[in-house]
């Protein structure tokens, strides 16, 4: 405030007491006290409120004089008139490696990776891997230092040369299945790509990210669709206790590798997205994935109300309104905004039923441009629908009550023409359950041509769990299939294991090959070799677990000699087990801590040392997971645990890197069959780190490879306690008498052989058959293509879309015409392996014709209680009919092999654009 308001101000303030001085004396005086108690008069008033009216005057005028001062004192979180961007200053010899910060094909560049890392090792760290921090934290006179390297400049410009070959030579993809038509959509909540672009939690997102590369390897013509959450997930934190603490910092969004997507005025593009109380705004922005494209959808905006801007804040956060409000965006928002990006998709993959509202919209698009009705629109979409579960529980799923579907998605449904029952009908496993809670996964089973589970018993798991939606058939026919999951091993692999690798193989590994013979030459690898570069990476293990460590205890106030009594005791020559996940009670995380004196005997062996390093983070609101976390941080305290049990707070990609890279003995005991695949095992792996896993998931196939060792036979239990300890115990047995003495059997010249060809074992058997690029490539040729083939022929041929509906509408409303009759067949007393035996029977078809069914010898191996153990299906012959509409259907039954066994017939619908005769859920059963 200039200093002549001050003096006016001043002025004012002593005319005010002087005024009340005045007051104050003629009220001491005689006359005054007869009325001290009377209300101020008029003039009286007015001779106080004018000169404070005049100061605000003044003070007003000088805040319209000077509005900046207006601004901060009205507001002090008041917002800039305009947001700058500014990029650091790079020499242009420099610029290359910036530019390729925007491409995250250098999160598996290892030449980029290990230029940057020489560059200044501890401005990488501290930048968090990421070239956008790494180049803005150096100073200038780093810079001019570097471009003066000649041998740095060319290696720059071996990695712009890289970057240019991969992004033009020829790929997988379009050498094997040339100019098709297919472009997938892979829709995901979340994305786990680089410790930097933090929109992502754990195996599904990590998965995801592994998926857009291994995609971009393979040149298929895919792109992903996810939210760009302002908060992420959080970030973990102990305190002084061992509990956990949620802290979720904001994302800066132009602080990494994620740029706007513009329209074509150069504005930052927006879409707008239909919501029960309006229009909501999201703006797009996209991360360059190697070849393959991300695109984000994000509400943090101005125009937006504050509900609606919270909406992308935090990824798995808020209560079930802001959840669905969520699915909404990423679904039905995430295809709008490909159509707003010029992306028109043949084939929508659904990671896990979170974006499953888009087959609604598919279904709305088809309606409103073609004139369909929902059934025809509904045939002509699901085709190109993929969808995959990630969760081996029903209750694990999202299941949301039908008011707050019908109060966020009203609007939606009668776009579709549907009644409620109708619409929630969708989400429910029995439609006609009136009360029951609607299920995004059921949603994307019903409209998804083809479903899968990540592993081979997840996929068993599946089928059990979503057999209601197939009642009348038997669980092994469920139509949901496998594809288990995969790492992409460019990402995982450490840099010291790459060149060994490169050294021994050649490009054989690079491009992932799934023949076993071409990863022989691991077998030859020299065991020294092998033995230093995993020494090597155990030793940074150590390195990078005390930095993180001494920074964790600090910030709970722990004393600095406290600290380095506790970091003493970590040895990097001693066997080290990593346990490393998401922390649910399921997984136990304390199963090793069952029987603490078996544990205190393995730890108290001074000749064979051991430690384990935990991380993980619980979710938010579990807080059995956190009280696990708590426990297994308190008896690390204990002796002789301390200093040799650790718990690294903030699991985060970084951290699981080095310790995939570094341990010894990956550990994994979940109670089965709950884990549906675990991939940080098979980053273990590819490592050439040992799994120690019980039969689940994706070790449930790959124990067979004789890699590991396993906990258990893979009995399932009734009683969890009897069931934790059982297998507690056959942990420490392999532990005391397997694991430990052959890490410490040591040949004459130190090394310990048995350990290292199971390390050779482990590589070359399990990282053909685990990778992201084979698992790619059975979703490609086993779902994409076979599903885009059929979208083309339905979206092409509205007429036969048409058919497919009508004659679906009319088996249903006939089918209830259907009867077996009797059937004929002539068993002799004694049957012989190979035999055949014919068989008739008549079936009466009412108003269907013959070509709309198919007739079925359903038969196979009996149990113990007269069930269907094993089963194959046979389909009888159309042989005539009597005129009344019975027909008769001949076939054979063949004598497959020794045992009991059983047989009946079935009838189930039949048309050449059914993609599965169970498809429909219609069938009729022989009835003895």
């Amino acid at each position: 405030m200039p200093w002549g308001l001050l003096l006016v101000g001043g002025l004012v303030v002593w005319w005010l007491s002087s005024v009340e001085s005045g007051i104050e004396a003629t009220i001491g005086s005689e006359p005054a006290r007869k009325v001290a108690n009377r209300q101020p008069t008029e003039l009286e008033l007015k001779l106080l409120f004018l000169p404070v009216l005049f100061l605000f005057l003044l003070y007003h005028f000088h805040l319209q004089s000077n509005p900046g001062v207006a601004i901060a004192n009205k507001n002090k979180t008041m917002k800039p008139l305009y947001r700058l961007n500014i990029v650091p200053s790079l020499p242009e010899q420099l610029t290359p490696l910036w530019e390729l910060g925007h491409n995250l094909w250098w999160t598996w560049s290892k030449e980029t990776i290990r230029t940057l890392y020489q560059l200044d090792p501890e401005t990488w760290t501290e930048s968090q891997r990421d070239p956008l921090r790494f180049w803005a934290s150096l100073r200038p006179d780093q810079l001019d230092a570097l471009i003066a390297d000649e041998q740095l400049r060319g290696r720059i410009e071996r990695v712009r040369e890289q970057f240019e070959g991969y992004l033009s030579d020829a790929a997988w993809f379009g050498q094997t299945h040339g100019e098709s038509p297919l472009q997938v959509a892979y829709f995901s909540a979340e994305f786990g790509l680089t410790e930097s672009l933090r929109i992502y939690s754990g195996g599904l997102g990590v998965l995801a990210g592994d998926h857009l590369k291994a995609a971009s390897d393979l040149g298929v013509p895919l792109v992903g669709v996810g939210l760009l959450y302002r908060e992420g997930y959080f970030h973990q934190a102990l305190n002084a206790d061992g509990w956990q603490i949620e802290q979720n910092p904001e994302n800066d969004f132009y602080q990494m590798p994620v740029q706007p997507v513009h329209a074509r005025d150069g504005e930052h593009l927006t879409i707008e997205v239909p919501f029960a109380h309006g229009l909501v705004q999201a703006r797009l922005w996209q991360v360059q994935v190697g070849r393959v494209g991300l695109y984000l959808l994000d509400t943090n905006l101005d125009e937006n109300a504050p509900a609606d801007r919270d909406i992308t804040a935090r990824l798995y956060g808020g209560d079930a309104a802001m959840r669905i409000q969520q699915e909404i965006l990423l679904g039905i928002g995430g295809l709008r905004a490909l159509q707003a990006v010029g992306v028109e998709p043949t084939v929508c993959h659904i990671n896990e039923g979170h974006s499953a509202f888009l087959a609604l919209e598919r279904i709305r698009r088809l309606m409103a441009e073609h004139g369909y009705s929902f059934a025809t629109a509904r045939e002509a979409s699901i085709v190109g629908n993929v969808f995959t579960t990630h969760t081996p529980v029903a209750a694990g799923n999202d299941w949301f009550p039908a008011d707050l579907v019908e109060a966020h998605l009203g609007h939606f449904r009668e776009w579709l023409g549907l009644s409620h029952e109708e619409f929630i009908g969708l989400g429910r496993v029995d439609p006609r359950d009136s009360h029951a809670d609607f299920c995004m996964t059921v949603l994307a089973l019903r409209l998804s041509g083809r479903a899968n589970g990540v592993s081979r018993l997840h996929g068993a798991v599946s089928r059990r769990i979503w057999q209601g939606l197939w009642p009348d058939f038997s669980e092994h026919e469920i139509p949901i299939a496998h594809v288990t999951n995969g790492v992409h091993l460019h990402t995982w692999v450490s840099l010291e294991m790459a060149e060994l690798l490169d050294r021994h193989l050649g490009d054989a590994w690079h491009f992932a090959s799934a023949h076993e013979r071409d990863w022989d030459p691991v077998y030859h690898i020299p065991d020294r070799a092998l033995w230093d570069t995993h020494q090597h990476r155990r030793k940074r293990l150590i390195d990078v677990t005390r930095h993180h460590l001494r920074q964790q205890m600090q910030s709970y106030g722990a004393p600095a000699a406290k600290i380095e009594r506790a970091l003493a005791r970590l040895d990097p020559e001693v066997l080290t087990i990593g346990f490393a996940r998401r922390f649910a009670t399921y997984k136990r995380g304390n199963l090793i801590f069952r029987n603490i004196e078996r544990l205190k005997a393995l730890f108290s062996d001074s000749q064979q040392p051991l430690q384990i390093l935990f991380a993980g983070k619980a979710h938010p609101r579990d807080d059995a997971g956190k009280e696990l976390i708590r426990q297994i941080v308190h008896l690390a305290r204990q002796a002789p645990f301390n200093g040799r049990i650790f718990f690294l707070q903030d699991y985060d990609m970084n951290l699981a890197r080095y310790l995939v890279q570094g341990c010894d003995v990956w550990l994994n005991n979940p109670r089965r069959p709950l884990e549906a695949s675990g991939t940080s095992g098979m980053k273990a792996a590819v490592n050439g780190v040992l799994n120690v896993s019980v039969f689940d998931g994706w070790w449930d196939e790959a124990c067979d490879k004789h890699a590991g060792w396993t906990i258990g036979r893979g009995e399932d239990y009734d009683d969890e306690h009897y069931q934790d300890e059982v297998e507690s115990n056959s942990l420490y047995d392999l532990l005391e008498t397997e694991v430990i003495p052959l890490f410490y059997q040591r040949d004459a010249d130190g090394l310990p052989g048995g350990w290292i060809g199971r390390m050779k074992e482990t590589i070359a058997q399990l990282a053909p058959q685990y990778n992201a690029h084979r698992m790619v490539r059975e979703y490609v040729e086993g779902f994409y293509l076979p599903g885009q083939a059929r979208f083309e022929e339905l979206a092409a041929d509205r007429e036969r879309v048409q058919r497919l509906t009508h004659w679906k509408s009319h088996v249903r409303s006939k089918w209830a015409q259907v009867q077996i009759g009797a059937v004929d067949a002539e068993f002799p007393r004694l049957l012989k392996v190979g035999m055949q035996v014919p068989l008739c029977a008549a079936v009466a078809l009412g108003e269907l014709a013959p070509e709309d069914v198919r007739v079925e010898i359903y038969a196979g191996r009996l149990n113990a209680q007269r069930e269907f153990a094993q089963t194959e299906v046979y389909p009888l012959k159309l042989a005539g009919h009597n005129g009344d509409g019975t027909y008769h259907f001949v076939g054979t039954f063949t004598c497959a092999a020794a045992g009991s066994h059983g047989y009946t017939l079935r009838v189930v619908p039949s048309h050449p654009d059914l993609q599965n005769p169970l498809e429909m859920g219609l069938v009729h059963w022989a009835r003895g």
